[in-house]
């Protein structure tokens, strides 16, 4: 007779019994797991406060790994004796009396064990070594550092004085340690360094000052002053803010050239107003003198109050007036390039026809052209109406371009005057088959009172205004100015102005005295009257301005 185990019921039984008994142990091991997981977490736990608890307990503030190790090992101790000798003591005491007795048994023994336990775990481990401390640089690497390097407590003493450069600042300076620094900044840079030090306390990891030394006194005949610029660092210790360093390097020569940059921007710039102001005076105070000349010597010419009695003195007249026009027209320029440099000159924008002032621009230069033997033309290109900008000034600008052409073009050359529509711009171009600019003189062209001299514009007369007040006007109205030129073959110039007037520029009022200066001269041609020199035209008075010496302008 076989004698079956009480658990061996068959195949089918036996493996239905392992599984259940898998799933069993599978859900025990599971437990068993996660009770190791928290014990392995309470005792992380309880080693982190133990780690923090010696670290203000012991008197360095970074205590070692053997110290934590040791200390660690008391206090599991501890806790394990805890609940074990005041049983112990209760086979021999009272429990009210075991309990305290074994307490505070358990809690002398901790503390020498400690305590004896850091003792050794020093003692063995031979100098102490900061955990997780930050290695500072050596004094060395401070002594390389660029200019004077110092070590600042946190109330802003100097501890140590380092750097490549120390022994010059050392040189100039007296002792910078403890509170010589400080005391050496000037009085006015005090506070800005001590703001710099609260800004590194308060959590910042840099800050930047300049300031100046000082040595010296004024009773001792005056101060010297070096100025440095100072860059503040925080020097962290385990996370605590240990000191300051400094490093400062010597600015002066910076600082004084800057100095003399401002310095002689501030002489030019008051150089340039005094130079303005004082064509501004000159050019309206000669206005005056200059119109009496130009009524009177119409008054001459047009024999108001009796005859001439010969043809030189009709020619002295004619002389006085044309040299008159000349340089009432040169007076004029100067005074108004004076106001647009001011910021003065006040454009008043209307529509006009462009195509009247071009008509206009051809009366008035025409004659000038004819005695010089020079064509003069124009084209105005279809689709050429109105435009919106200062009448008086887009006037101006076509009689110096177009006078400049007529200048310096020979008998038999050309002169032309383009205008079209390109984009949103009117383009205005004068053309000349004149002597040309070399390439190298370009730039200088439309600075006031600048002309190209060579030996093919020596014989031509001028004072080098016109283009520097056409491009003063141009500017004025957004426009854009562009010149192009060969020697001997000629010089096209365009002018580019907004055709809705958006790009003129906002101007100062003007004052009563500045409005008396009239732009431009309002000179009107005579018809029939005799020059020595056609190309200037002769003004005509009207009867009732002779009196005061007003002299009109031929407008278009």
């Amino acid at each position: 007779m076989t004698i079956v185990p009480p658990f061996f019921d068959g195949p089918e039984t036996t493996a239905r019994h392992f599984i259940n008994n898998r799933g069993r142990m599978f859900r025990i091991t599971k437990n068993a797991g996660s009770g190791v997981t928290i014990v392995r977490n309470i005792a992380g736990r309880f080693a982190s406060r133990v780690d923090d608890a010696a670290r203000l307990w012991l008197p360095r503030p970074a205590p070692t790994e053997r110290e934590l190790s040791a200390i660690r090992t008391v206090a599991a101790s501890a806790l394990i004796a805890f609940p074990i000798a005041p049983l112990a003591l209760a086979a021999v005491l009272p429990l009210s009396l075991a309990l305290p007795v074994g307490a505070g048994l358990v809690g002398a023994l901790t503390l020498v064990g400690g305590l004896a336990a850091v003792g050794l775990a020093g003692r063995d481990a031979g100098p102490v070594t900061p955990l997780a401390a930050p290695v500072a640089p050596a004094a060395l690497a401070y002594d390389l550092f660029a200019g004077l390097v110092t070590l600042h407590d946190l109330r802003g003493s100097v501890t140590s004085v380092h750097g490549r450069d120390a022994s010059g600042f050392l040189a100039w300076m007296r002792d910078p340690t403890g509170r010589g620094f400080i005391e050496q900044i000037h009085v006015s840079d005090r506070i800005a360094f001590l703001r710099a030090i609260d800004t590194i306390r308060l959590g910042a990891d840099s800050d930047t000052v300049e300031l100046r030394l000082e040595r010296g006194s004024m009773t001792e005949g005056g101060a010297e002053l070096l100025h440095m610029r100072c860059e503040l660092a925080a020097i962290v210790e385990d996370g605590i803010l240990s000191g300051i360093l400094v490093q400062s390097r010597d600015i002066s020569a910076e600082v004084a050239l800057k100095a003399d940059a401002a310095s002689k921007a501030e002489a030019a710039e008051s150089a340039n107003d005094a130079k303005t102001r004082f064509l501004a005076a000159v050019s309206h105070e000669l206005r005056t003198p200059l119109n009496a000349i130009l009524g009177f010597s119409d008054i001459l010419s047009g024999e108001y109050f009796g005859r001439l009695e010969n043809d030189r003195q009709r020619e002295y007249v004619a002389l006085i007036n044309q040299s008159g026009a000349h340089l009432l027209s040169v007076v004029n320029t100067m005074l108004d390039m004076s106001k647009i440099e001011a910021g003065r000159y006040e454009l008043i924008a209307e529509p006009f026809v462009v195509a009247d002032a071009v008509s206009a621009c051809e009366a008035m230069l025409g004659l000038q052209a004819e005695a010089k033997g020079v064509k003069l033309a124009s084209r105005v290109m279809r689709g050429v109406g109105e435009v919106h900008a200062d009448r008086r000034a887009v006037q101006q600008i076509l009689i110096n371009l177009v006078g400049n052409a007529i200048k310096f073009t020979d008998a038999g050359g050309i002169v032309t005057i383009d205008a079209e529509i390109v984009g949103e711009d009117l383009r205005l171009t004068v053309s000349d088959t004149g002597i040309g600019i070399p390439a190298d003189k370009l730039a200088c062209l439309g600075q006031a009172f600048m002309q190209v001299e060579n030996e093919y514009t020596r014989k031509y007369e001028g004072t080098g205004l016109g283009l520097a007040l056409v491009k003063g006007l141009v500017a004025l109205h957004g426009g854009r100015f562009d010149i192009s030129s060969r020697p001997r073959e000629g010089t096209v110039i365009r002018i580019s102005l907004p055709l809705d007037g958006s790009g003129i520029r906002d101007a100062d009022q003007l004052t009563d005295a500045d409005s008396i200066a009239e732009f431009p001269p309002r000179l009107k041609t005579q018809a029939g009257s005799t020059s020595l020199n056609p190309g200037i035209q002769m003004p005509e008075v009207e009867k009732g301005g002779a009196a005061d010496g007003e002299a009109y302008a031929k407008t278009a």
